[in-house]
């Protein structure tokens, strides 16, 4: 989908002579020009629980009894020993899948999972891995997988953006270039949410009366229009006017769609918003708030965790204190995820939403200080669900201790791949001329993982 074969904002701006109602009308035809998959799509939206900070593939979805005979016993460097998971590990649901007791509400889920167990990213470092599980690159200046499949599909609600990242309060290594539309046009970024009472900046409007508002906004415009044919309609102030209309609609929807009063009690008490953990409350109000985003048709929404134990590094960072660390994380975050699950499931939301569980490496078999795990790059482990996904379904291997992805080996191209397929792209079509080339989510690698599709 090259950008020449995209309806010109520009030429579009330069027809138009009046008001805002014109600029709101340039961009849903845009939209409408941009829109349309490649095949017939098993799924509308994209739900993103990202982990950061490298969540223990061997101590939640990839049991590892080897380690469990090893464990204490030198390992292969140094004075480091092997060390053998805390937790326990049952099998669930009519798959018998394998879930550690750190997760009791998510194992319940199992029979709606495809497990990932193969997935290596290359990058041992906190930013790095984080930029590449977004944008498919390990530096930044590329757009964000969220802003990809905005580019391509556009969004199902006009008055809101198609692409919103939930958060509470911190952002992870690699900042806001994991979220960056890059050098897609300006309006395909991500909106960020706090969970406060004012979620987002400058969303109430400072007059009482529309009118008098709407009459400052015409002015601008007027300005920015004469701006833009200044500049050659340059695509950071046409993004700009966009936006400006953009926040114009979003004033009478988005408190509103972020409301939760009109959520019941049971509900509320499903995600933990009834938790005395302010953590774990923030948390949960963030996943209702992903489904209610969903509900109103936002193409891609990303939630974030709060920052407990690993500081700036992502908060499943468990150098040390590994048992404490993550069975923090997983109180935090568990019952939230679980809930929104089944709760998209409930609402026969979840045959057309993507649900990916994801981090940006795994953790290592072995320990230097007896009680944690460094970064391992070459094996970890995902988890998808919802729309095209076949549930019960575990792919892929790592070796008897889960230092290396060893079968089906699966790395975030194929990912991205897979996800652009489930929404109907190509991922080899789908692409945006930048620096004299056809760029790509997926740049020249990417495979759809099939055996995982229903």
């Amino acid at each position: 989908m090259s950008d020449s074969r995209r309806l010109s904002r520009r030429a579009l701006l330069k027809e138009v002579s009046n008001g805002f109602p014109f600029v709101a009308l340039t961009a849903m035809l845009a939209e409408d020009a941009r829109a349309g998959a490649h095949f017939p799509a098993k799924a509308k939206n994209v739900l993103l629980l990202y982990m950061p900070g490298g969540v223990s593939h061997m101590d939640t979805f990839d049991p590892k009894p080897k380690l469990s005979e090893l464990d204490g016993k030198p390992a292969e460097k140094g004075n480091r020993k092997w060390l053998g998971s805390p937790w326990k590990f049952k099998q669930y649901g009519k798959s018998g899948t394998w879930v550690s007791d750190l997760f009791p509400h998510v194992s319940t889920c199992v029979d709606d999972l495809a497990i990932l167990r193969s997935m290596k990213s290359g990058f041992p470092l906190h930013p790095r891995g984080n930029v590449l599980f977004h944008t498919g690159r390990n530096v930044g200046g590329h757009p964000s997988m969220g802003s990809w499949i905005t580019y391509a599909l556009g969004s199902e609600n006009k008055n809101l953006p198609g692409y919103v990242l939930l958060h509470t309060g911190a952002s992870i290594p690699g900042g806001m270039e994991n979220f960056s539309n890059g050098y897609l046009p300006a309006t395909h970024q991500a909106m960020s949410v706090r969970p406060t009472a004012a979620a987002i900046d400058n969303i109430v409007p400072a007059d009482k009366e529309r009118t008098v508002q709407r009459a400052k906004l015409d002015a601008l415009l007027a300005q920015d229009r004469g701006f833009a044919a200044a500049t050659g309609h340059d695509d950071a102030v046409e993004s700009a006017i966009s936006n400006y209309e953009m926040a114009y609609r979003m004033q009478s929807l988005v408190p509103d769609v972020l409301d939760l009063s009109k959520e019941t009690e049971a509900t509320r008490r499903m995600y933990g918003l009834d938790s005395t953990d302010d953590n774990k409350r923030n948390y949960a109000l963030q996943c209702l708030r992903a489904r209610r985003l969903i509900e109103a048709g936002v193409r891609f929404v990303e939630v974030n965790p709060p920052v407990l134990f690993g500081q700036n590094n992502g908060t499943w960072d468990q150098h040390g204190d590994l048992k404490k660390g993550h069975e923090g994380n997983a109180f935090v975050t568990d019952q939230a995820v679980t809930a929104l699950l089944k709760d998209l499931k409930q609402r026969g939301l979840l045959k057309e939403t993507l649900v990916i569980y994801g981090t940006e490496f795994g953790r290592t078999p072995d320990t230097g200080n007896g009680d944690g795990r460094d970064h391992l790059e070459t094996a970890f482990t995902i988890w998808m669900a919802g729309a095209g996904i076949k549930g019960g379904t575990v792919y892929g291997a790592t070796d008897e201790i889960g230092k290396n992805s060893v079968e089906n080996v699966t790395d975030v191209h194929d990912l991205h791949a897979t996800i652009l397929h489930l929404l109907g792209l190509d991922h080899e079509r789908l692409t945006y001329r930048f620096g004299g080339r056809e760029m790509r989510l997926t740049d020249v690698h990417g495979h759809v993982v099939r055996p995982i599709l229903a």
